[in-house]
């Protein structure tokens, strides 16, 4: 299993699942990643927190816990 965290930069990957639960789940949906989403790995920051992506063409700052929360391929 891999997930958005562990996903190289400059790479572009697929939503298979979202793991978690509740809001923290609901709020990733929100944000237009869902099963199924092209996303690309833009950058990481050098502590690698936040990881910034493009999803459905806009660009996205993710959390390194909810990014781990995303499997991808």
């Amino acid at each position: 299993m891999q997930t958005l965290r562990e996903a190289a930069v400059g790479s572009r990957v697929s939503v298979i699942k979202l793991h978690g639960e509740g809001a923290v789940k609901r709020r990733i949906m929100d944000m237009g990643i869902t099963k199924g989403t092209e996303v690309y790995v833009r950058k990481v920051a050098p502590l690698g927190d936040p990881v910034e992506v493009m999803v459905r063409g806009y660009e996205l700052s993710l959390r390194k816990e909810d990014a781990r929360m995303i499997e991808v391929q």
